[in-house]
């Protein structure tokens, strides 16, 4: 059977692993943040693509109209 550890021992055991987590925390939240940016732009991208195929239809549709009708 294994003896408790001292108060003092598990307090500052505590605190170690506290700092680890809050730097795995900080480094998540960044890299997140990064990924959420590139999302954004990726997004932003895709909604102007979509507004250009809607002016070729649009067009494609004109002409067809002028050389069909």
């Amino acid at each position: 059977v294994r003896a408790a550890a001292p108060l003092g021992q598990v307090s500052e055991m505590a605190e170690q692993l506290e700092e680890r987590l809050f730097h795995a925390y900080g480094y998540h939240n960044e890299l997140i943040q990064e990924r959420l940016q590139e999302l954004t732009e990726v997004m932003e991208s895709v909604e102007e693509v979509q507004a250009e195929l809607r002016h070729i239809c649009s067009t494609v549709e004109a002409a067809y109209r002028d050389l069909c009708l």
